[in-house]
């Protein structure tokens, strides 16, 4: 009778704990930048050099995981959760320059934050490189 009431606490804390976490690691499946971001404007916006020197960066920071052709499919991902974004797909090109500048700043894991990594405009050149890799 002792052992069963000694297991009940820390068995409930676990159900408990589980009913907390569960849905937190669902929710981080979907990312969305606050709507302040969508006000954000890409001062390099059309600017072909830009594109260039975003690929650069690319290149450098991001294909590891994000892969050659932004599909998510990079190697230092493959072990990541959530994975990497597929930056081809339709949900992502369909976001605003700000929101992806937004999340490049911020990161969220286990991408990292570039705030400080990158000048702003190394971000900016970013995403319009990002917007070449349309499906």
């Amino acid at each position: 009778m002792k052992i069963t009431r000694t297991l009940t606490g820390p068995i409930a804390l676990t159900v408990l704990l589980l009913l907390v976490v569960i849905p937190s690691v669902n929710a981080q499946e979907e990312w969305k930048a606050p709507e302040s971001a969508d006000k954000l404007t890409n001062s390099l916006k059309n600017d072909v050099s830009a594109v260039a020197n975003g690929q650069r960066t690319y290149k450098m920071l991001c294909v590891i995981c994000h892969g050659a052709k932004g599909k998510g499919d990079g190697m230092g991902g493959a072990g990541l959760t959530p994975k990497p974004t597929d930056l081809t797909d339709t949900s992502v090109q369909a976001q605003t320059d700000g929101a992806l500048f937004w999340k490049i700043t911020e990161g969220r894991p286990p991408m990292a934050s570039y705030k400080s990594a990158l000048p702003e405009k190394k971000r900016w050149e970013l995403i319009n490189y990002i917007r070449t890799l349309k499906k």
